[in-house]
């Protein structure tokens, strides 16, 4: 099947590679010269794993194309899949002007039937939008309907960075919402088709409105959202009354109506979906005359969640840190990726630095990125007290304390004795809780974690 794959960021990147996986001929379209040429040219923009291989692999088999013509991928697919970014905007609403451009550079050249998927993260009514878009461009063409039909469809992504190929081509739900109209069904069929592979051994799409679809996107990661946020406040007061979060968490979890996803006490979420996607249900609310009490105390516990691991660091050494210097492990909001919007590092520095700390920090994929968004945070002093460190222990050399920010692997099970060498003091924040506090004080290494201050009292 020929498809069109509009943006080449995170969804439409991944999306566009494994659908040519499949053996579909995808034409994926980005405006960005630049990221363009870099994929042609055998380069990735984006850390995930497993995906410049699959690249690679179709580009070479000549499924995969990567373009800036508009016009040549509007004629190119009868499925044009809408995966570009939709940022939030001044008032945290979803911003559309991208999602609207791509539908109004369809309707500029489509000459048959055509269905536009919104794979972006959109909020209802978002699909009437672009329909509006592309009969506007249609319109101006003067071409006739019988000639240029089109139907637009819901298909909202459900991946997880750092592990979205998996996720893609192992889908645990395809989420679909068409309308009724002949035009529809016709779509319905498309896409049935299109996704049979990964129906073979159960029927993993459930189908339904497109309204329903574009909501299901925002209800799921809201929902995420809520257990992390809700776990954290029961940590901090954990802190408070000598509760182990880890044992509570165990036991809470093992209630199958709870289960233990994202139930895991941090230093907050970050990442490019949960922010957003909570902010812009909460406006949509609001548009419609109705309060999300409940997402508005997850948005406020998460902001105050990602300033509780430099609290700790805070207490623990006093307000003045100058002349105090600490190693940073890890700066990407999570692992397996270089992703670093609205990462809790960048918190946690802030706090640092704007009390007169210096630090080395290490990520095994974030450094570059970090460096282009620590401009963005940062005045240039603080900026002069940051180190990069080449390897997770050269971060350690001579700081007063390791704080571990992002819950990579590779510091799962490091060598403690080292870590006790290179630190002027044994001391360690963790604020993934990768530990367990009497494992660290058998060490003889004083560990502050998220709710597990049982052990160190």
């Amino acid at each position: 099947m020929k498809i069109t794959i509009i943006g080449t960021g995170y969804v439409g990147l991944v999306t566009g590679a494994c659908l040519a996986e499949l053996g579909n001929d995808v034409f994926c379209l980005d405006l960005d010269a630049k990221k363009v040429e870099l994929l042609n040219n055998g380069g990735i923009p984006i850390h995930e794993p497993g995906l410049e291989e699959v690249v690679a692999r179709n580009r070479a088999a000549g499924r995969l194309t990567f373009s800036t013509d508009v016009e040549a991928a509007a004629h190119h697919g009868v499925l044009q899949f809408i995966a570009v970014g939709t940022p939030p905007d001044e008032d945290g609403s979803a911003d559309l002007q991208y999602v609207l451009a791509a539908a109004r550079g369809i309707g500029k050249y489509m000459k048959e039937y055509t269905v536009i998927v919104d794979k972006s993260t959109v909020p209802v009514g978002t699909a009437e939008k672009v329909r509006a878009a592309i009969q506007a461009e249609l319109d101006l063409r003067a071409i006739d309907a019988n000639h240029a039909t089109f139907s637009v469809a819901s298909n909202p992504e459900f991946l997880k960075e750092g592990a979205a190929v998996e996720d893609f081509m192992r889908p645990d739900r395809i989420v679909i919402g068409v309308d009724t109209t002949p035009e529809g069904e016709r779509a319905r069929d498309l896409l049935r088709s299109l996704y049979a592979p990964f129906n073979r051994n159960r029927e993993r799409t459930y189908w339904m409105d497109v309204r329903s679809a574009e909501f299901t996107k925002y209800a799921a990661n809201a929902m995420l959202a809520t257990r992390i946020s809700f776990m954290n406040e029961l940590a901090n007061l954990a802190d408070k009354v000598g509760v182990d979060i880890e044992a509570v968490r165990r036991g809470v979890g093992s209630d199958p109506r709870i289960g233990y996803s994202f139930l895991y006490a941090g230093c907050g979420y970050g990442g490019s979906c949960f922010p957003k996607d909570v902010q812009a249900l909460e406006r949509t609310a609001c548009g419609h005359g109705q309060e999300l009490l409940i997402l508005r105390a997850v948005e406020a516990v998460n902001d105050r969640q990602k300033h509780i691991l430099g609290g700790k660091v805070i207490t623990r050494f006093g307000n003045d840190l100058a002349g105090r210097h600490f190693a940073i492990w890890g700066l990407a909001f999570k692992p397996n990726t270089d992703d670093m919007r609205e990462a809790s590092a960048r918190v946690l520095l802030g706090d640092l630095l704007a009390r007169g700390a210096t630090v080395a920090v290490y990520d095994p994929v974030a450094m570059a990125e970090a460096q282009r968004v620590l401009q963005l945070d940062l005045t240039s002093e603080q900026l002069a007290n940051i180190r990069y460190a080449d390897s997770p222990s050269d971060a350690l050399v001579d700081a007063d304390a390791l704080v571990i920010v992002t819950e990579w692997k590779a510091f799962r099970s490091p060598n403690f004795e080292l870590i006790k060498k290179r630190l002027k003091q044994p001391l360690i924040f963790d604020g993934r809780n990768l530990y367990e506090p009497d494992t660290m004080l058998a060490a003889g290494i004083e560990y502050h974690g998220i709710g597990r201050s049982i052990l160190t009292r």
